[in-house]
């Protein structure tokens, strides 16, 4: 680089971050008190004019460094950035189908052991796989899989478990582990809501077989949209990123030629010899990559995760000290054995007798500018998705049902993730919010249930 556009270059950014200082820089104050949010700085704004000077509009410089900064991060020596968390999530899904994988490919009509109380997107790419969802049920007080079904849920049709971690309180992870070795099945953690969450001191995401993760703003850390998938295993990495890139088989870098020295002295396929490798595709592959821009965001914004973490530990603790003389009436968030949660929302159920229900406190808190959100599908089995498509399924150790006829009976093999879908939503404690902010959270609900005990 040049002294006179190095000498430009600085001079932009240093304007940018003036910029922001001057119309930015204060202390954000919220008349609605959302339950999930961003927290950028300036240095998020100078990385993204940095890249946009750079004028190179896909993935580049800083998408390099924010991969190899995430591997560290996580402790995993393989990831790649997509998208999106749901893309994320169909890559890591749709990697095991590969016929690279010999024995363990999973083919058409085998089976996903997963929750009913999840999120679509975790469960969608099951669907879009031609693989038989199996639904689990959940822990009330955790959000997470009630691992007491799940081994005798397995048959000889079951090759993979892909679950998300609830809010960022764990699932069992010594327990579904131990099964998945036992019967070697895949494990794919949808860690989007749980980056920097441990278990048993190990950050979660790095005891399965793959590990996905979102940057939307919601999440711990952004680039807008934006998401990644890690994991330990160089064969799942390249089928991952052939699929992520067209299905290539090819893995040169964009703006690299040749890198594997054979470009034109391969045959594969029934290409003829030396069709040019640049050009010949192993999978059925997306283009599900990022920009440099988000790359350049989420750089700077991994260098602050473990601040957002250990804020939003803090506020779970603020808000969960200020709610706790409510447990006659609510149900708190209960944190999973041997973990140390990375909380992305606080789970509150109301209890079957309480003297009022879970959508009149929650239109109540809307009323009075407090953000809820529900425990995403609640039952995703009782969606639209679910009741306007024949989709092949199971529920726990049930014999093979279809979505679009399910009964009541069949919903009552998942009792603790309907009463969620009626009893269950989350308020949140993302780090741009204080102290006034959850009192403000904490007050309302109390003056709610007060005036209901009147």
């Amino acid at each position: 680089m040049s002294f006179k556009e190095n000498f430009l270059r600085s001079l932009v950014k240093k304007t940018a971050k003036m910029y922001y200082n001057a119309f930015y820089g204060g202390k954000r104050k919220f008349n609605y008190i959302p339950a999930s949010g961003k927290l950028l700085g300036p240095e998020e704004l100078s990385n993204m004019i940095d890249a946009s000077l750079d004028m190179w509009l896909t993935t580049g410089r800083f998408n390099e460094e924010f991969e190899k900064a995430f591997s560290k991060y996580l402790g995993l020596p393989f990831c790649l950035t997509v998208n999106s968390g749901s893309s994320a999530n169909l890559l890591a899904l749709s990697c095991l189908t590969s016929y690279k994988l010999g024995e363990r490919q999973v083919k058409k009509g085998d089976e996903v052991i997963t929750v009913a109380a999840g999120f679509p997107t975790t469960i969608n790419p099951i669907v879009q796989n031609n693989l038989v969802p199996v639904f689990l049920d959940v822990d009330i007080a955790t959000g997470n899989i009630d691992t007491t079904k799940l081994e005798e849920s397995i048959t000889p049709k079951t090759k993979v478990v892909m679950m998300a971690h609830t809010l960022g309180n764990l699932f069992d992870l010594g327990k579904v582990t131990e099964i998945c070795k036992k019967h070697n099945l895949w494990l794919i953690e949808d860690n989007c809501d749980a980056l920097g969450a441990e278990y048993d001191g190990k950050k979660a995401g790095t005891f399965g077989d793959l590990a996905t993760f979102s940057f939307y703003p919601a999440h711990f850390i952004t680039m807008g949209e934006g998401g990644a998938v890690a994991t330990k295993n160089p064969l799942l990495y390249k089928i991952v990123k052939s699929m992520r890139d067209w299905g290539r088989d090819c893995y040169c870098e964009p703006g690299h030629d040749d890198t594997c020295k054979c470009r034109f002295a391969q045959q594969l396929g029934n290409l003829p010899f030396g069709y040019d490798h640049k050009y010949t595709y192993s999978h059925i592959g997306y283009n599900l990559k990022i920009t440099d821009w988000q790359a350049a965001c989420g750089l700077a914004q991994l260098q602050k995760a473990d601040f957002f973490i250990s804020k939003r530990r803090e506020n779970f603790r603020i808000l969960f000290d200020m709610l706790k003389d409510l447990q006659d009436y609510l149900i708190l968030p209960k944190i999973t054995e041997k973990s140390n949660p990375a909380w992305f929302g606080f789970l509150i159920s109301v209890k079957e007798n309480a003297p009022f229900k879970k959508q009149e406190l929650v239109e109540y808190l809307e009323k009075n500018q407090i953000g809820t959100r529900q425990l995403f599908a609640g039952n995703i089995l009782r969606q639209p998705s679910f009741t306007h498509n024949e989709i092949p399924l199971r529920i726990n150790n049930s014999p093979l049902l279809y979505s679009n006829i399910l009964t009541e009976d069949d919903y009552k093999r998942v009792p603790n993730t309907d009463f969620i879908m009626n009893n269950t939503f989350w308020v949140g404690v993302f780090p741009a919010l204080g102290e006034k902010e959850l009192q403000k959270t904490s007050d309302t609900i109390h003056t709610f249930v007060k005036s209901k005990m009147a």
